[in-house]
């Protein structure tokens, strides 16, 4: 069992330095194509670190679906991280972060308005690599694209807004995070050759699974956690309404919601063990905790349909992953 588990490993270590030379020769081939500095500046971001998941999971749901050319599907996967990289220096911008994965962001380094651009550009090299494929795939990018923006929007309105729902938190999760990833897993299937309606339960292993994904990371940010490079609470700080502080809010009453809502809203480490207190009291971080189980189970059960095979196995550790994130 431990040997296949280390071939696994293997395996996903080897795609993930694929794909980071694959993200190295395009980026030097868009520094000699005139984009020098903006491509420069952006590399910064790219090779910062990150774990790949978005292409890594592109490329082996495309193994799944039964394809074989990897170079078919590659230009998508890069499509998939730079615009997913777009939204990083984006949000860096939105949230006035400092520093992302250990590194200056671009906008502390060089400004907003070369930030805006520098994100601008990495969408427009995600676009161009994705308009190589067939009408489906490309609206469906668009689709995810547009979606991604509207959640940006609607999670916005909601900082610090004590009355935001769990639909709420889900609409924006599932616009804002699981969507690139049910949408790259649909397109894998699409260009493998498999049926829309095959395709599409790719598609739904990729939404519950990117689903999952952001409830970890809302886990990890009040837990802490050194690989996320940020401190404990900052989502706390920068007034975002995750499923633990929303599931505390309903389930208080009286005082104790009283003083949870001035915690959330003046929040300081100063305070941060008397809010964990406060969530381990209406018991949210294990109500969190079931979600991540629930809808890896479902990501998993999408994946029955599919043959037995060496990708398949991957996949399943990929997701085996995500729930010992949380452990």
């Amino acid at each position: 069992m431990a040997s296949i588990e280390l071939d696994v490993s293997d395996r996903l270590e080897s795609m993930r330095n694929l794909v980071n030379s694959e993200l190295e020769a395009l980026i030097e081939k868009e520094k000699k194509n005139g984009s020098g500095q903006v491509a420069e500046l952006c590399s910064s971001v790219i090779f910062a670190g990150g774990k790949r998941l978005r292409p890594l999971l592109l490329l082996i749901a495309y193994e799944v679906a039964g394809g074989k050319v990897i170079e078919d599907v590659m230009p998508l996967a890069l499509a998939l991280e730079m615009i997913h990289t777009a939204t990083l220096v984006h949000d860096d911008i939105n949230d006035q972060a400092s520093h992302r994965r250990g590194v200056e962001t671009i906008h502390s380094r060089v400004g907003l308005p070369k930030a805006v651009i520098a994100g601008d550009w990495l969408f427009s090299l995600g676009f161009s690599l994705a308009g190589r494929y067939d009408e489906n795939i490309v609206r469906n990018v668009a689709k995810y694209c547009a979606d991604i923006a509207v959640s940006e929007f609607d999670q916005l309105d909601h900082v610090l807004d004590l009355t935001t729902s769990p639909e709420d938190y889900l609409g924006i999760v599932r616009g804002k995070t699981a969507g690139p990833f049910a949408v790259g897993c649909y397109a894998a299937g699409i260009i493998a050759g498999l049926s829309n309606e095959d395709a599409s339960l790719l598609r739904s292993f990729g939404m519950d699974f990117g689903i999952a994904f952001q409830l970890v990371d809302d886990l990890l940010d009040l837990r802490g956690d050194e690989r996320m490079g940020k401190p404990r609470g900052a989502d706390v700080l920068e007034g975002k309404m995750t499923l633990p502080l929303i599931h505390a809010l309903t389930l208080s009453h009286g005082e104790r919601r009283q003083r949870l809502a001035q915690i959330i809203e003046n929040f300081t480490d100063d305070n941060f063990d008397e809010l964990m207190t406060l969530l381990n009291h209406s018991d949210s971080l294990h109500y969190a905790e079931i979600l991540v189980k629930t809808h890896l189970e479902r990501a998993i059960s999408n994946l029955e349909h599919f043959p037995e095979s060496d990708s398949k196995t991957m996949l399943l550790a990929v997701t085996d992953y995500v729930k010992r994130r949380n452990m």
